[in-house]
């Protein structure tokens, strides 16, 4: 069996939004119509019930005397003129039910008699009410309301009251033809507000898959407008846009590390490329191999030290910190340590400001031992020969803040926020640190970022300074 698909373009905002909207109003509709039928019907009949049983009661009583009588003159004159002062017509019978004489043209020159059960009951109830054909005497269903007559304190006949029953239903044809209208105008109504609110609402949803298809082309540039009049929209349009930016910063961050890779990579490669070929071709004598040879290692060495750096950044990217108490000063010392020879070369004397006593902080401490190594092997690199280096914590507001400073060329201001980029060394440096690859403080804010720690640079009058946070245990309790 073929199961039954919903047609495409009836899952859209629009039909939804009316099909829901049509539903609750013609639910409201049909249930406020039902209700008002129900009740003004019951009220109607009631009423018309009562007048005709009055009228019916006049009649009995003016004809009450004549029936007991047996004179039908007087009776048929006072029922024509009752008739005639009213809408219904009337059916005057015997206690046996045999019909003395009816207003009723239609009825005149014919036997009538009365059925039982309608005698029954309108004598046992002194009144009768009812939709009926009074046993086919009508050929269609008349309003009939009853009432004995009485003579004397005893029931000696019965006067019926005879409406046709187009007089009650002419006012529900009205009423409902009015309410046909009603919900047809409702309806065209509710069809152009749903139209209107579903354009408004599916608008921001078509541009918000425009922009995505745009995304998925590569421009990042397309943004949403601001729906402020209706607050979620709006939301919705600001977070996508800050979507976009942060996609549009990440694409442009790809490209520069592409072609801040491409040109580390393209010195180096091409310096050993060159120097290779000069040596295959005979273009430099095998006597003076030697010192090209060793410029070839260097290169080589650079271009393993670039591509471990790189893996360093991709690692730190990926990997999950492992958070733990340890002692910050103990880093430090041991820092200071693995890096002796390289500030011993340089001819530096190291001011070290470590306390003694422990301070615990918490961290990843293969981490944060990383960042005191960079900076610290940064400093030792750009620091004058013969000059003093220091490195120092101290405690504060439930910080650690550990120092790192040189002697050395001042870093330009407008240069000290690019010290943090991938691949970024500062005219200074190139002259000075050939082996550099630009990843060292990169990696440092890195680490900071992904402790939630922050780090802050000085430069004046050639001393150099790099303070970064590391939040305490709670157990250390040094403060200075």
């Amino acid at each position: 069996m073929k199961k039954w698909k919903i047609p495409v373009q009836f899952k859209t905002i629009y039909w939804q939004n009316f099909m829901l909207t049509a539903s609750v109003v013609m639910l409201t509709l049909v249930l406020l119509g039902t209700s008002f039928f129900a009740l003004s019907y019951g009220y109607a009949l009631d009423e018309r019930s009562e007048e005709m049983q009055n009228k019916a009661t006049v009649v009995s009583n003016m004809v009450s005397s004549y029936v007991d009588g047996g004179s039908l003159s007087g009776m048929q004159e006072l029922a024509r003129f009752a008739a005639s002062v009213t809408d219904e017509d009337f059916l005057i019978c015997n206690r046996d039910g045999n019909v003395l004489l009816t207003t009723d043209a239609a009825l005149v020159n014919r036997v009538l008699m009365l059925p039982d059960e309608v005698l029954k009951e309108l004598f046992a109830e002194e009144s009768y009410t009812e939709r009926t054909t009074l046993g086919n005497i009508y050929e269609e269903k008349h309003f009939v309301v009853g009432v004995p007559i009485c003579a004397r304190g005893q029931i000696v006949g019965a006067v019926l009251a005879v409406s046709e029953t187009r007089a009650l239903t002419a006012m529900w044809r009205a009423f409902f033809s009015m309410f046909f209208m009603t919900t047809v105008t409702v309806l065209l109504l509710a069809f152009v507000v749903s139209a209107w609110v579903s354009m408004r609402q599916s608008q921001p949803i078509r541009e918000m898959a425009a922009a995505t298809r745009r995304f998925a082309d590569g421009d990042f540039n397309v943004r949403m407008h601001n729906y402020e009049e209706v607050s979620e929209i709006a939301e919705l349009a600001v977070s996508f846009n800050n979507m976009a930016d942060s996609l549009q910063e990440t694409e442009r961050q790809r490209r520069e590390f592409i072609a801040n890779v491409s040109h580390e990579l393209k010195t180096p490669m091409t310096t050993i490329a060159g120097y290779t070929d000069g040596i295959l071709d005979g273009t430099i004598p095998p006597s003076e191999e030697k010192p090209y040879l060793r410029i070839i290692s260097n290169e080589a060495r650079r271009l393993s030290r670039l591509v471990r750096r790189m893996l360093e950044v991709s690692q730190l990217q990926s990997r999950d910190l492992q958070r733990a108490p340890f002692d910050v000063c103990e880093s430090m010392r041991r820092v200071l340590i693995s890096l002796e020879k390289k500030i011993t070369d340089r001819g530096l004397d190291v001011q070290a400001d470590i306390p003694e006593e422990a301070v615990t902080v918490t961290g990843d401490n293969d981490l944060i031992t990383q960042v005191i190594y960079n900076l610290l092997e940064n400093a030792t690199k750009f620091a004058r020969r013969g000059s003093t280096l220091y490195l120092g914590l101290v405690v504060s507001n439930g910080k650690a803040f550990v120092s790192i400073r040189n002697e050395g060329d001042t870093i330009p201001a407008e240069e000290i926020p690019l010290l943090f980029e991938r691949f970024h060394k500062s005219d200074k440096s190139r002259n000075q640190d050939k082996d550099g690859v630009g990843l060292g403080l990169y990696i440092v804010r890195t680490i900071l970022e992904q402790h939630k720690e922050h780090i802050a640079v000085t430069s004046e009058n050639g001393l150099t300074t790099f303070t970064f946070t590391l939040s305490l245990n709670g157990s250390s309790q040094l403060q200075q």
